[in-house]
């Protein structure tokens, strides 16, 4: 039990002030600690030529991962905060090879790849917790239907099921509001 503020001992004050002191700067130290131990920034260009490469260049896309294992999660912002990945680039133009090779080494997964992959289940999940999601915009505002139309026959079961949505846009202006 905390003795009454007007009971402490001046030893005891000083303990609670510095006590209290301490834990409003620890995070703050913390936070900067963690910004110190991290590199610098990718250089644009190399993202932007990733990102670029994953759309059909398997080859340079693996060259250019082994020479800069962080261009896995780096996004590339075409302008107006259309923002797309590696992985994304392979899943709107229907580059399984491409998409199975950035998974493999640990490329963020989403719904946008799961009907490019065919992965009618988790469509359906994720359109089970949010029915919204059926028309949002992937990257260059394409669809969760395109994407399923680009991963041909294996995805013709996530195509049919976005159709029995309601789903007929393949394509959504990117900066238009919603």
């Amino acid at each position: 039990m905390k003795p009454h503020p007007h009971n402490l001992s001046r030893t005891e004050f000083i303990q609670y002030t510095l006590t209290g002191a301490a834990s409003l700067l620890l995070p703050a130290i913390s936070f900067a600690q963690t910004q110190q131990d991290r590199p610098a920034p990718l250089k644009g260009d190399l993202v932007k030529e990733f990102v670029g490469v994953c759309h059909g260049n398997l080859v340079r896309a693996k060259e250019m991962l082994e020479n800069q294992p962080l261009l896995l999660h780096a996004s590339w912002d075409w302008g107006g905060g259309d923002f797309e990945s590696g992985i994304e680039a392979a899943g709107h133009v229907g580059n399984k090879e491409i998409a199975a090779y950035l998974l493999s080494k640990g490329a963020r997964y989403n719904v946008y790849l799961a009907c490019m992959l065919g992965h009618v289940d988790t469509v359906k999940q994720i359109l089970t917790f949010n029915a919204g999601l059926l028309n949002s915009k992937g990257p260059h505002g394409f669809t969760m239907l395109h994407h399923a139309q680009k991963g041909g026959e294996d995805s013709k079961g996530v195509v049919t099921y976005l159709q029995s949505l309601g789903a007929t846009e393949t394509r959504i202006d990117f900066y238009k509001k919603a």
